[in-house]
């Protein structure tokens, strides 16, 4: 069964680097079909190997320590399964429609090579590998954003990716130092050894100094207030699969990074930061929130939602606790798929009007398009954390852990994450009706503010009418339908992960 996990990591990014290098002249549908059975090559490897559970563990760089460690266990394999379901979705959702500013070699191989990398991280068990995995992400969408992000908006483009690359590089740095530190203190490169340890043998200040640099870069990764900045330029101009795989799988590198290296290595480094945590949660819950009551672009909003999402997350992971860490789990994978809907959604009515910019008037989606404008009421149910949907669960259970954190220091500052956490369910419902009312409602007058607007093209209505079909129809249904199942029946989730989480925390 190891074979698999070679297979999973290896058939993404051999397909992937051959379609960069030498697949630009094919032509889309013949680049297409080779992604998707690429991915669902994948996706079929990554659901064995959840179920049989292997492992590999050889040497690679003898000299520095470094092994090829790869193994899966309940918080990486819910992960595993979103990435390789997530690229499945992307390479099906282009097929009828090539990319714009590049090749089609160029832009599913680098779809590929991000899912490869993605899959690394989840499945590393050795600290320097597991590096190596995060920054094989970092080029290839870079690359995303820069070549085949809006191309009406050269400059927002160009700023956009130097946004993410700079940001994402200094984060990256600042982890380094902590990994590096991390394998000084203890010894060994080996996750699993060091998680299993707790922290003996590492000071409680060198677990400090450790946990702060590996917090902080994965803070930008996640991320979290205020190293978020990034984030909103880099949705809002990046092609419709790039939103998608930032928000399901990149933002997911960062929380998981989280809880692999600082919480489970350094634990009581964790702790001592972890009301700061909870603090940057707090606030991004409460920013995130308050900008997208106003904010006008549909896509950044989406965005601004994201910070707030992955504020919760924080919440849970700061908590400390079981229930905590599990509600952080939980909303992870949570986010991913909601967060996945809505990015297709938004995609698909930026294409059929033209714009994201929700000043402009439209007809009301419920009217022209009744199948897409369902799952954008589902999408944004399950986004403002609506019982029976899928961000139900790990919103309130992580309000619920911080209310009561794994001991008792700076209670006052968890109490407050708390409060703003429901304050910021809150705001969540609030834009979430606003957007309702402004795209599946619709029919009101095109507002003051758009009147710097040109008006739209002839025939756009007609092309603003249409309704999913084919492939963005089957997407769309499957992440509707798992944004569904996942509030009905969070039992599974919750069980996958419960006994690796009762590992990583203890009795806590």
């Amino acid at each position: 069964m190891s074979v698999l996990i070679v297979l999973a990591l290896a058939a993404p990014a051999a397909v992937g680097s051959w379609l960069v290098l030498a697949g630009r002249r094919l032509p889309h549908r013949q680049v297409n079909n080779a992604a998707l059975a690429t991915s669902v090559v994948t996706f079929v490897s990554v659901v064995v190997v959840v179920i049989a559970r292997p492992s590999i563990s050889a040497q690679w760089v003898p000299a520095l320590g470094v092994h090829w460690r790869f193994a899966v266990d309940g918080v990486s394999a819910p992960l595993l399964l979103l990435t390789a379901a997530v690229a499945v979705a992307v390479a099906l959702h282009s097929r009828p429609r090539p990319p714009e500013g590049g090749s089609s070699g160029s832009f599913h191989g680098s779809l590929l090579i991000v899912a490869a990398g993605a899959l690394g991280v989840f499945l590393a068990r050795d600290a320097l590998v597991f590096f190596i995995a995060f920054e094989v992400v970092l080029v290839p969408m870079w690359f995303l954003i820069w070549r085949f992000g809006d191309q009406h908006r050269p400059v927002a483009r160009a700023d956009a990716a130097g946004r993410f690359i700079l940001y994402t590089a200094f984060g990256s740095t600042l982890m380094l130092v902590g990994i590096l530190l991390l394998i000084h203190y203890g010894g060994t490169a080996d996750l699993d050894a060091l998680a299993l340890s707790g922290g003996g043998g590492i000071g409680h200040t060198q677990q400090v100094a450790i946990a702060l640099l590996l917090l902080l870069g994965l803070a930008v990764k996640v991320p979290l207030f205020p190293v978020h900045t990034w984030l909103p330029p880099a949705h809002t101009i990046a092609p419709t699969a790039g939103s998608v795989l930032l928000a399901a799988i990149l933002l997911k590198l960062g929380t998981y990074g989280i809880v692999r290296l600082p919480l489970a290595t350094t634990p009581d480094g964790f702790h001592a930061l972890a009301p700061l945590l909870a603090a940057a949660g707090a606030i991004g819950i409460i920013w995130g929130g308050l900008v997208c009551l106003v904010e006008r672009d549909l896509k950044r909003l989406i965005a601004y939602s994201s910070v707030a999402h992955m504020g919760f997350v924080a919440l849970g992971l700061a908590s400390g606790s079981r229930t905590g860490l599990q509600a952080a789990l939980f909303a992870n994978v949570a986010h991913g798929i909601v967060s996945a809907l809505l990015f297709f959604i938004v995609g698909g009515l930026k294409e059929r009007w033209d714009t994201s910019d929700l000043a402009v008037a439209h007809d009301a989606l419920r009217e022209v398009s009744p199948r897409l404008g369902f799952a954008l009421i589902t999408g944004l149910a399950a986004s403002l954390g609506l019982p029976g949907l899928a961000g139900f669960w790990g919103e309130f259970l992580g309000v619920y852990a911080v209310w009561s954190p794994s001991g008792n220091g700076s209670l006052a500052v968890f109490r407050a994450a708390a409060v703003a956490g429901a304050v910021g369910a809150v705001l969540s419902a609030g834009y979430a009706l606003r957007v309702a009312n402004l795209v599946w409602v619709g029919d009101r007058p095109a507002p003051m503010a758009a009147a710097a607007h040109p008006p739209e093209e002839p025939g756009a209505g007609a092309e603003g009418s249409r309704d999913m079909v084919g492939s963005e129809r089957a997407v769309i249904t499957a992440f509707t339908t798992a944004a569904l199942a996942l509030g009905v029946l969070p039992g599974p989730l919750l069980a996958l992960t419960a006994s690796t989480v009762r590992i990583l925390v203890g009795g806590r």
